[in-house]
């Protein structure tokens, strides 16, 4: 085959990222779309449908950290970058959008439309996001705006934690101005990165017990979802103070040089 077409490891397990995407679509459908609209009371299939979507997209966040790494170590083919990009908006950006959809749908207190276009904020911050980060250089090490893996579980966590539909909306948009933004976030690697692979295993523990309705899973569930929002705004405020305290470094630099 042409170089051009031949798939890497790293490709492989980009594909492996735009599967769990598009199954988190299927299963939000079967499990909690169609049964809402049939008029089934099987809640308990609902509470799976949803986990199994979530763990999905935390599978699909797993691939897009190790494609990444893989590609760094071994070698990406000429599509790696353009495959990256079109998985990402399955997992991150489709997959999450539908999610807040649905929600709009089945939620008691929601209002479906302002839901619906609460979903295509997210859909199109994604596509604004993917397609800045093709073309944008910034200094190594970091990303500007929230990362698309990072805002998809956080829009997903504000889903699930089940706040007024005025907060959730409120939330979810702010979520989606953070990923357009010019906030800088660290890449994950090394520690980081394997502090980020501890969190997803950890919040797929919790998605699972409040899935079979362990002991105390809504109470765990709820945690881990309030931490990711935690975090998602803790770290901007923290760059945010990093850019300021660089910049009055900058002008005290600035006036030191101007002195006689």
């Amino acid at each position: 085959m042409p170089l051009s077409l031949r798939l890497s490891i790293a490709d492989t397990l980009t594909l492996g990222n735009a599967t769990c995407g598009f199954m988190a679509v299927y299963f939000t459908t079967t499990g909690i779309l169609i049964p809402h609209l049939t008029g089934s009371q099987e809640t308990g299939m609902a509470r799976h449908s949803a986990a199994t979507a979530v763990i999905l997209m935390l599978c699909a966040a797993v691939f897009d950290l190790f494609d990444g790494l893989v590609a760094r170590k071994l070698r990406s083919s000429p599509m790696g970058a353009e495959l990256d990009n079109l998985s990402d908006l399955i997992s991150f950006g489709l997959a999450p959008a539908y999610f807040v959809l649905v929600y709009g749908m089945v939620a008691d207190d929601a209002h479906q439309r302002v839901a619906a276009v609460g979903a295509i904020v997210v859909l199109l911050a994604v596509v604004l996001r993917l397609a800045r980060f093709s073309c944008v250089t910034v200094k190594d090490g970091t990303f500007q705006g929230m990362p698309s893996p990072f805002g998809a579980l956080t829009v997903v966590s504000i889903v699930l934690l089940e706040l007024p539909f005025v907060a959730t909306l409120l939330a979810i948009l702010g979520t989606a101005w953070l990923m357009v933004s010019r906030v800088e976030y660290p890449k994950p690697r090394g520690r980081l990165a394997v502090a980020m692979l501890s969190w997803i295993v950890l919040s797929m523990g919790l998605l699972a017990a409040w899935a079979f309705d362990a002991p105390s899973g809504q109470l765990l569930l709820q945690t881990g979802c309030a931490l990711q929002l935690v975090m998602g705004a803790v770290i901007p405020l923290f760059a945010t103070a990093r850019r300021v305290n660089n910049f009055r470094d900058n002008r005290r630099e600035a006036r030191a040089a101007q002195l006689p």
